[in-house]
């Protein structure tokens, strides 16, 4: 029941996503980098408000009824937007021969914005929160079940897999040939089902109750470590524990002190001052919670790494969709024309398609020759994925060349309205290399997230998965203003023109990315050497999680 919800979201938010730059550009008649920054400034919205979210779902609510509120917001934001689609007052009116068309007015666009807004409040809540609630179906502390945890991660992304291709298919297909009212109004439907099935599962769930507010006790660790500064150092013995205090947070293990970040261990200094029966958290600390916020930390740098690859993809969704526009889209000799938003089929076939073969092939033979029950190390999945992004934008800017060349030759380069005779399927590899990249690196992100955050943060760790695509967004669209800023010409000139693509320098800018990611491969691999796994005691038994990893981690 909870997949389906997360089903029903995923194929809400793709089936109006995965097209919404045609709804800007041609019902809305905004310029092609004002929708851009606008689809990629909703996009971080959107994977931004998650920390909101995990931070209800962690301290208040618990992760089920916070989903259960999120979806209801989502289903009105979705509403409203169909709304918006199906009255001609919410729309500028048509274009008229080759006059200028007229640009939605602002109401119109606040509307729109206003709909797109409560969208990602709603997606803040569920997001952070699904992934989290279905690995809690397992039990951690078996280790049978933990394993199955793993392949859960993996199925949980198959499946959104075939929400998503089902939207970028059908629901991109009435959109274009039917209309958006229609085009909207399924996903809207969908979302209604989705909250509907997800309640009525309760009774079968495994809830666990809301702890506090983690980002409280991160703060209480801070306040305590600076208060303290003056103290000094003493024994790891002598810093504080109190497992009545952590039981909450801590029902599958403690964690164990660990010698980085050694500043914050003031905190847990008894001093003369403190009651160790009812501590002043603001002043002394456990261990546990101690190492709770030198875990985030560690996290900091390798969740970084993973937002230039996230600002990669998102270029499907903008620029390559408008490539497939200008290009002929027919299947064979057939009347049948692929919709350009329904491009992003082969990133999600190319991604089921590694997800399925890794699941199958890659993790039995891997666990044969590493002992991990994974198969293989997250950082070494998570590598992978940046290598194979990396190809993606590089083969992206040949086929813009290519792509350019054919407008040339047939004389349309001013003919920004023309199909070139270039089949689409020129654009496939680059959509390809983007789904197996994704199905390395956003599953072992995901994974990452999820064994290394304390336990009591597990939301939250979903939520900094989500932070990482919402500033991958965001980089997008401050690359893309800088770039359309900087290489305006005085004769109109531009990388990524307004209206006709055929003059712009578009491969300039996907070689710029590869340049960018290429760097970020060298800091990533770094990163990932000098990365330190949480330590955790489990049942009294001092257990290096992850040590297994530790000695496999050659990316």
């Amino acid at each position: 029941m909870y997949k389906a919800n997360e089903v029903s979201e995923k194929l809400a938010v793709v089936g109006f996503g995965a097209n919404m730059i045609s709804y800007l550009t041609q019902q809305m008649h905004l310029p092609l980098a004002k929708a851009a920054t606008t689809l990629t400034n909703f996009g971080g919205t959107a994977s931004l408000t998650p920390l909101l979210g995990a931070f209800v779902s962690d301290a208040y609510l618990g992760r089920f009824w916070t989903i259960t509120a999120s979806s209801i917001i989502y289903q009105i934001g979705m509403i409203s937007l169909t709304a918006s689609a199906v009255l001609p007052h919410f729309r500028p009116p048509s274009c008229v021969g080759n006059q200028p068309c007229q640009e939605a007015s602002t109401w119109q666009l606040s509307i729109l914005y206003a709909s797109l807004a409560l969208t990602a409040v709603g997606a803040g809540g569920i997001r952070p929160c699904v992934v989290a609630f279905g690995a809690d179906q397992f039990d951690g502390s078996d280790p049978k079940q933990k394993t199955r945890t793993w392949k859960f991660f993996n199925w949980y992304y198959f499946c959104m897999g075939v929400a998503i291709l089902v939207a970028v298919t059908v629901v991109v297909y009435v959109q274009d040939n039917v209309g958006w009212g229609w085009g909207l109004g399924i996903p809207t439907v969908a979302m209604g089902v989705s909250v509907v099935s997800f309640v009525v599962g309760y009774p079968m769930y495994r809830n666990l109750e809301p702890v506090g507010s983690p980002f409280t006790r991160l703060a209480q660790v801070v306040v305590g470590a600076v208060k303290k500064r003056g103290v000094g150092m003493v024994g790891v013995g002598e810093l504080y524990k109190n497992d009545e205090l952590d039981e909450a947070i801590s029902l599958d293990g403690k964690l164990i002190h660990t010698d980085q970040f050694t500043f914050f261990d003031k905190a847990a200094i008894v001093t003369d001052e403190d009651d160790l029966v009812k501590p002043d958290l603001w002043r002394l600390s456990t261990v546990h919670r101690v190492e709770e916020l030198k875990s985030l930390i560690r996290m900091g740098p390798i969740w970084a790494a993973g937002i230039l690859v996230f600002t990669a993809a998102a270029q499907q969704s903008t620029f390559s969709l408008q490539q497939a526009r200008t290009m002929d889209r027919h299947v064979g000799r057939s009347s049948f024309l692929i919709p350009p938003g329904s491009m992003s089929v082969f990133t999600i076939l190319s991604m089921l398609f590694t997800i399925t073969v890794y699941d199958r092939l890659l993790i039995p033979a891997a666990r044969r020759l590493t002992g991990l029950d994974r198969g293989i190390s997250f950082f070494n999945r998570m590598g992978v994925g940046f290598t194979i992004s990396v190809a993606a934008t590089l083969v992206a800017g040949f086929v813009e060349v290519k792509r350019k060349q054919a407008a040339g030759e047939h004389g349309l380069t001013d003919e920004p309205r023309v199909t070139i005779p270039m089949t689409v399927f020129w654009l496939v590899p680059q959509y390809a290399l983007h789904g197996a990249a994704e199905a390395f690196m956003s599953i072992g992100h995901l994974e990452f997230f999820y064994d290394q955050a304390p336990e009591s943060m597990k939301s939250t760790a979903t939520a900094l998965f989500w932070m990482s695509i919402s500033m991958g967004n965001y980089a997008s669209t401050l690359i893309v203003s800088l770039v359309h800023r900087l290489s305006a010409g005085p004769n109109g000139s531009n990388w990524l023109p307004d209206n006709n693509l055929n003059r712009g320098r578009l491969e300039y800018f996907y070689w710029l990315i590869t340049a960018l990611q290429v760097l970020n491969l060298g800091y990533y691999v770094v990163c990932a050497r000098f990365y330190t796994y949480k330590p955790v005691e489990v049942r009294g038994k001092k257990e290096e999680v992850c040590m297994e990893d530790m000695t496999t981690t050659s990316v």
